[in-house]
């Protein structure tokens, strides 16, 4: 969570887009005041961070085939998975789609990383015409899927890994209130059973409602009950 001048009002939930030894990246859209504030900063001005905040994915196992599914700027949610998964040899296909030509940013970043890429505009004007997820459907069924983009793309994404039969982690985008789990604002149903799953008494219908910001944002797609 970045706070800007200003003070705690100004506080904005952001990822973590590409990092090194010396220097973190952040990637975002100037949507309103908060993100003004951020792009508006200049060398030399300090911001207060708090984190790292909530979970990322699960890159155990190294899968050897891998789809990346990212809409709009969800794409800045995926760069390091990337990066991680070609470096130990895996085959990574980054579908990435928006809802025009100008919305798609940062994805030749990925091509020069070593993933194929497939592009994907609503207007037709980049890429394949349509959704994103049209491409992840005619693919062949890889070993596992990331994702993070918009909640219509991320239940497409979702409920074609189930027809694939492939595990998906997804992670979610939600307008945080406090970013550390005390308020109960963004919270999202799920498998009780889950490891994900906050301690709760058992439930009649075995589903419990988990943060997005703490035990998320990233879920296993089958654990979800949207």
């Amino acid at each position: 969570m970045a706070i800007p001048p200003g003070g705690a009002a100004a506080a904005v939930a952001l990822g973590i887009y590409d990092a090194d030894a010396r220097d973190v990246h952040l990637l975002f859209v100037v949507a309103g005041k908060r993100t003004r504030d951020l792009a508006g900063l200049r060398e030399g001005e300090t911001v207060a961070l708090a984190g790292p905040l909530g979970n990322g994915f699960d890159l155990g196992g190294v899968p050897r085939d891998v789809a990346i599914v990212a809409g709009g700027v969800g794409i800045a949610s995926v760069f390091l998975a990337a990066v991680a998964l070609v470096r130990v040899g895996a085959s990574v296909h980054l579908y990435y789609g928006a809802r025009t030509a100008a919305m798609l940013v940062e994805h030749e970043r990925f091509a020069r990383a070593g993933c194929e890429v497939s592009l994907a505009t609503e207007d037709g004007s980049a890429g394949e015409r349509g959704y994103v997820t049209a491409l992840l459907e005619r693919a062949r069924a890889p070993e596992l899927i990331l994702a993070c983009g918009p909640t219509p793309m991320l239940r497409a994404t979702a409920a074609i890994a189930q027809r694939m039969r492939v595990p998906a982690q997804l992670s979610l985008e939600e307008t945080f209130a406090c970013g550390v789990g005390g308020c109960w604002g963004c919270v999202v149903p799920i498998a009780q059973s889950s490891a994900q799953a906050p301690h709760f008494p058992p439930a009649e219908n075995g589903v419990v409602h988990a943060r997005i910001c703490r035990e998320g944002p990233v879920f296993l797609a089958q654990e979800l009950r949207w």
